[in-house]
């Protein structure tokens, strides 16, 4: 059964929900007087997060989906860890007091590719802007290919207490063919040094759906990723856009997976970590039962964002740099996506934001009901309506795509209550669309839903 409903749900190209509206509805209409705006709004009461964009690498991964380039300098490396220093502090000036943060993630690209001088810096500049609670979560990506022990100092005299590391896949031909030949023993001496440093929080990024890829290269994969002992692990689909992503035009399409052997990979892997006792998180994350991820599924305060699952509770989150994404209870602000545009609107003293989304009261009540699908793979449609003033019979913009998911067994609704039946978890964002006002007028390319 699954297999048919891999079939007959794979090929739609749905987004991944981690933010409503998604980000191809943003608009230059909403621009850097509505983001000051915004900020000057923000309660000293609340806390927020911040997420700083590194678009930087040694090298292009093939199947990358990042605002990324690659520079073998680190000059322009420098410049930009300069820029955000000054986004930090004219951001701060915006908001006018300083800001209470309990979350901050370095994404990119590598964000590890900066000095370590740099990084010092930024992360002074940081808590010199903004009140970073003691017990902050300090999260950052790294590629364990370039990791150096210097760095590996910074990141834990900097306070960096969880890092996400890229896997993929070691599997040698798989790695290849995605341009990404990253050894075992070069991954497990990096999460050594972590570990000495007293980083001992760390996440796995796995893919399926990649080139040459097959159910036992994933499961030798899992494996040896067990060996390691990572807290968590995120296994996303590859989204293969070749025409938004051009280096993705190196991968051929003719070796890549299908759906049902995309879902056949992704439930391989899901069951075996299950088997080695990691919780099954929403749809694509996996977490020890002593996680924080996991005890905030258990406890129903999960929530997803731009990084995907998170047990980050705040409304605001700043986002610095290139192409970075900001969000305040009133809306959401993109940076411009460009380092050069991005990097001379820093140093004209103005704030980078290019775009961005006002919410409307619609927006909330959907981006209500979206969030606990995804989280909880249910929702209590009555209780969410209410608490925006709205019917509950309202929510559903997608009849027939419900109807169709309860025919097939995917879903229950009874009493305007929607539960994902279990072993049906992969098809949440099928699921999460039929709530989806913004969805039907949609021309961007998205990811396939399985």
């Amino acid at each position: 059964m699954r297999s048919n409903l891999a079939q007959a749900y794979g090929q739609d190209r749905l987004p991944r929900y981690t933010s409503y509206p998604t980000a191809p509805h943003f608009s230059p209409a909403i621009g850097e007087a509505d983001y000051r705006k915004w900020l000057k709004s923000l309660s000293p009461a609340q806390p927020a997060s911040i997420y700083l964009h590194v678009p930087f690498c040694r090298s292009m991964c093939w199947y990358c989906g990042c605002h990324t380039s690659v520079t073998k300098r680190d000059d322009p490396i420098a410049i930009y860890a300069s820029g955000l220093r000054n986004e930090a502090q004219l951001v701060a000036e915006a908001i006018g007091h300083q800001l209470s943060i309990s979350h901050i993630h370095f994404g990119g690209g590598t964000p590890t590719i900066m000095t370590p001088e740099s990084f010092t810096d930024l992360m002074g500049a940081l808590r010199y802007s903004y009140a970073v609670q003691q017990d902050a979560e300090i999260a950052v990506e790294i590629d364990p290919r370039t990791l150096s022990d210097a760095m590996t100092a910074a990141l834990g005299a900097g306070g960096v207490n969880r890092a996400s590391l890229g896997v993929q896949s070691f599997d040698p031909a798989v790695q290849r063919a995605i341009n990404r030949v990253q050894g075992f023993d070069q991954t497990a001496a990096a999460v050594e040094r972590l570990r000495q440093t007293g980083i001992d929080r760390l996440n796995f990024d796995l893919l399926y759906g990649l080139p040459l890829q097959t159910v036992q290269s994933c499961l030798d994969t899992v494996a040896k990723c067990i060996e390691l002992r990572p807290n968590r692990f995120s296994v996303f689909g590859y989204a293969h856009v070749p025409s938004f992503k051009k280096h993705q035009r190196k991968i051929a399409e003719d070796v890549l997976p299908d759906s049902v052997e995309r879902h056949v990979q992704s439930e391989a892997i899901a069951q075996a970590l299950t088997d080695a006792g990691y919780v099954r998180i929403g749809f694509d994350h996996f977490a020890r039962p002593d996680d924080n991820l996991a005890v905030a599924k258990q406890e129903g305060r999960l929530h997803r964002n731009f990084q995907g699952y998170t047990d980050d509770s705040a409304t605001t989150l700043i986002g610095l740099g290139a192409s970075a994404i900001g969000r305040t209870p009133h809306g959401f602000a993109q940076n411009a996506v460009t380092t050069r545009d991005y990097l001379a609107r820093i140093a004209d003293g103005r704030l980078a934001t290019a775009k961005g989304y006002a919410f409307t009261d619609d927006d909330r009540f959907r981006a209500d009901i979206i969030e606990r699908i995804m989280c909880d793979m249910a929702v209590d449609l009555p209780r969410i309506s209410r608490r925006h003033g709205r019917a509950a019979g309202s929510a559903i913009v997608d009849r027939p795509r419900i109807e169709n998911l309860i025919a097939d067994g995917v879903v229950t609704l009874e009493k305007d209550r929607l539960s994902i039946s279990d072993g049906a978890e992969f098809l949440v964002r099928s699921v999460a669309s039929a709530f989806d006002a913004h969805l039907p007028q949609s021309a961007a390319t998205h990811s396939r839903a399985v």
